[in-house]
């Protein structure tokens, strides 16, 4: 899945949507934010400039390793939740999801998969964000390549490995669905399957 983009979002968001059609919706809030997805991003002048409209796409991303999966206490929020955030002008959709997660984690990461360049799509995601702002999440799979959390000084330095099953238990609704795809892809990857 080609994810480069150089126009806020435009170009990204119009293939995008013709690349969900395949996407196999893990549950029914997938399905329903696929639906909502599709019906407002296409709208926005610039989908990723969080500053252009209230609603925006977003990126984020469940990183995984060999003690499970990776969730940070969000400052504000108070709750256990992958790492991401807003795009950066001109930056590419895949690449704000790994800076997010580099930011948020200090863990060292490449892109899920053989080939460890190639960005993996996992699971998308509309909820609610800060300020009356709507979030068109959209979740990338990552590998750390080590166990050693050093999130940047700003972020929130409570982050931790939990197994998956903790992480489903302690997380909240939006990214349990990302939390079992990772689950499942990982998994296969342990068994050669991926």
């Amino acid at each position: 899945m080609q994810l480069v983009i150089s126009d806020s979002g435009l170009e990204f968001v119009k293939n995008f949507c013709l690349q969900l059609a395949d996407h196999k919706p893990i549950d029914d809030r997938e399905r329903e934010s696929i639906k909502t997805f599709c019906e407002l991003a296409p709208k926005l002048q610039a989908p990723f400039d969080e500053h252009s409209d209230p609603t925006h796409v977003t990126a984020s991303a469940i990183v995984v390793g060999k003690p499970g999966v990776v969730l940070h206490l969000h400052k504000r929020l108070n709750m256990w939740l992958q790492p991401g955030g807003h795009i950066d002008s001109g930056e590419p959709i895949q690449d704000a999801a790994m800076r997010e997660a580099r930011e948020e984690t200090g863990l060292e990461l490449q892109h899920f998969g053989a080939a460890k360049t190639n960005p993996r799509f996992i699971h998308l995601d509309v909820h609610p964000g800060p300020r009356g702002h709507t979030h068109l999440d959209v979740r990338f799979l990552l590998l750390a390549t080590n166990e050693t959390f050093a999130p940047a000084a700003g972020e929130s330095q409570q982050v931790k490995w939990f197994s998956f099953a903790d992480a489903l238990r302690v997380s909240e609704d939006g990214a349990r669905g990302a939390i079992r795809v990772a689950e499942q892809i990982f998994g296969e990857s342990l068994q050669g399957k991926v």
